[in-house]
């Protein structure tokens, strides 16, 4: 089989730099383009000296028509809005898309116009594959427009469905509290990710309005078989990297710990990258740093008739680049762990 030839569209953010990162090490790719309009000209080493000696490409300007002649996959790693502006043509030049934005994510135009902005391809949303592979890998393998899922839904899907699947929670019943390092607010220059603003704090913000709240409904209500709506409140970490999230759910019927940890662990099984933690442990951040891993753990709190499911992962890795190099892996029929076979990194 010859190498894969893939191109990363927005390279220069924490998100196209992960992607580059694991690609290089992946031994079936070829990274032949990656795009910055802000680095146009200048290897991609000057904007991320951390890959000098891995990748000196140039950075180009953003043309479709060059880089499909060249590609055979195209990451895009844009913003939402950018996104939906090139895909349709890379799709039409034959290159298979996996998507790191939200444009095709959600299933209904309306709900996405209502949360972002007037959608410019919705004929494409209903062609469009969720990427969550745990979940919809037989939809992935045969689709040529991945939509790869935002960090927060993917750290809750994970985490909810053996539950969801088998209706053993209320849905009516979910709380979700998550927290994430600075990087998921992306490279840019903003307030309030500066160190001085960041450090030392601690914060919530997107209470009951942050926009990877219909995402999580969606996959929810499809793994549930019916409408789900849940409360979900993202923090602030003063961390680089990783996302906690803590998720809340009342029991139909009373099941301990140990049964629910067992149901995890027989429904994840075969799963290369979710790690059931053993007993009473739960996750924690710094044992997925830089893995495409999700680790679950959970503790049945038969005082209130709750479960308290933990999930952790790498926002920049399974909760984005990682995930997506997992697609391209279905996509193209190589084993799903290629390229990703990372160990942590720790402390």
């Amino acid at each position: 089989m010859t190498m894969l030839k893939v191109a990363v569209v927005g390279a220069s953010g924490y998100t196209g730099v992960e992607l580059i990162r694991l690609l290089i090490g992946h031994p079936e790719v070829e990274i032949v383009s990656v795009t910055s309009r802000q680095h146009e000209g200048q290897p991609i080493s000057q904007a991320f000296p951390s890959l000098a000696g891995f990748c000196e490409l140039l950075c180009e300007p953003l043309d479709v028509a060059s880089i499909a002649l060249r590609s055979d996959l195209v990451f895009t790693a844009l913003p939402h809005k950018s996104a939906m502006e090139v895909i349709p043509d890379f799709l039409q030049a034959g290159c298979k898309v996996v998507d790191l934005s939200a444009d095709y994510r959600l299933d209904d135009q309306q709900v996405y116009e209502h949360w972002y902005q007037q959608h410019s391809s919705p004929e494409l949303l209903s062609e469009a594959v969720y990427g969550l592979p745990e979940l919809f890998r037989e939809q992935i393998a045969g689709a040529r427009l991945i939509a790869n899922p935002g960090c927060y839904p993917t750290s809750v899907a994970l985490g909810l469905a053996p539950l969801l699947e088998q209706k053993l929670i209320d849905p009516a019943s979910l709380i979700i509290d998550s927290k994430s390092g600075t990087s998921g607010a992306g490279r840019g220059a903003k307030q309030g990710s500066l160190y001085c603003e960041v450090n030392e704090g601690f914060k919530a913000y997107g209470v009951a309005s942050h926009r990877h709240t219909p995402e999580i409904e969606q996959t929810l209500s499809k793994l549930a078989g019916e409408p789900v709506q849940v409360n979900f409140t993202p923090h602030l970490l003063p961390i680089n990297r990783g996302i906690l999230s803590t998720i809340y759910a009342s029991l139909r019927q009373p099941l301990a710990t140990a049964e629910l940890l067992d149901l995890y662990r027989q429904r994840y099984a075969a799963e290369a990258f979710v790690r059931v933690m053993p007993g009473n442990e739960l996750p924690n951040v710094a044992h997925v740093r830089g893995t495409n891993f999700c680790d679950l753990g959970l503790v049945s709190d038969e005082r209130t008739g709750r479960v308290i499911v933990v999930s952790a992962i790498d926002n920049l890795v399974k909760g984005a680049a990682g995930q997506a190099v997992q697609n391209m892996n279905l996509l193209r029929g190589y084993k799903e762990q290629l390229g990703l076979g990372i160990v942590p990194i720790f402390p």
